[in-house]
């Protein structure tokens, strides 16, 4: 672990919500928060928000066009068949197919997005701070260089709550 960082070790999540939000009325907000489940309060503080759903309908939406395409243009234009006395586009019976491929497609551009974004790879050595930050400790990690001349503030208010690694 690189030594740019300030590690506030808490016991519950009381003492983390509270020393979180202190620290943050200090103008100082954390990189990272790791906890064993998750807690609201960080989570709305910390105020990163996902645009990962948005690229889910898009994929979706690109996804059920493209597919409803193929299908149309596959027995229509391809290789149309007449059996049965079946129209050359029977737009209905590809409605099954389209929803369950758009699911798919979904789901696993969604995943590859979701990996990409986290930075998580196969063969990826973890960047560990704290051995049990998410077994039974709370771990509030600060950069140094964000805290400027509250340093000295900023310690007290974690060694209230908590202890400083």
């Amino acid at each position: 672990m690189s030594k740019d960082y300030i590690l506030g070790v808490f016991e519950n999540e009381e003492s983390l919500v509270s020393a979180f939000e202190k620290v943050k009325e200090k103008g100082v907000l954390p990189v990272e928060v790791y906890t064993p489940y998750p807690v609201h309060e960080i989570l709305e503080g910390m105020g990163n928000k996902t645009r990962i759903t948005t690229a889910a309908f898009f994929y979706g939406l690109f996804a059920a066009i493209g597919i409803l395409a193929f299908l149309t243009w596959a027995a229509s234009l391809s290789w149309p068949l007449n059996y049965g006395g079946k129209p050359f586009n029977a737009f209905p019976s590809f409605i099954v197919v389209t929803i369950v491929a758009t699911i798919l497609s979904i789901t696993i551009l969604t995943l590859f997005t979701f990996s990409a974004r986290a930075k998580i790879f196969p063969g990826k050595v973890p960047e560990i701070f704290h051995e049990r930050a998410t077994d039974d400790r709370f771990v509030m990690v600060i950069d140094k260089k964000s805290l400027g001349e509250n340093s000295a503030e900023i310690n007290s208010i974690i060694s209230e709550y908590g202890e400083i690694e």
